[in-house]
């Protein structure tokens, strides 16, 4: 694991419960009826990137589709990180989605131990 500065630490942080809260506000149904969770935020050392791994239960359809579908609506999202941290960051980072898998490997180790 990389060491991380303050500032990234902080920017992270910030770009992760301000995301959350956004796609709180956008509800359920704007993702398929899925319920996604931002995991966790990881900056880039010029905090120009993000790579941002979100959580998500109970749907329909797979992780896979839903995960299509926030890719689809980054830009928008985006904006709308733009809009509500605007004041606390010069430059909005880029941001990419990934599935956070670790719940499954939590539920995969219990299952061994279980054995």
């Amino acid at each position: 694991m990389e060491a991380y500065s303050v500032r990234q630490n902080k920017v992270s942080k910030l770009v992760q419960t301000t995301l959350a809260e956004i796609i709180q506000k956008k509800g359920f149904q704007a993702y398929g009826g899925a319920m996604i969770t931002v995991a966790q935020v990881r900056v880039s050392p010029d905090l120009n990137y993000a790579k941002v791994y979100i959580s998500i239960f109970a749907t329909s359809k797979t992780k896979e589709e839903v995960l299509e579908m926030v890719k689809k609506d980054t830009k928008t999202l985006r904006y709308e990180l733009g809009k509500l941290v605007r004041n606390q960051l010069r430059v909005v980072p880029s941001l990419s989605f990934f599935i956070d898998d670790t719940l499954d490997h939590i539920e995969k180790i219990d299952d061994l131990l279980k054995k």
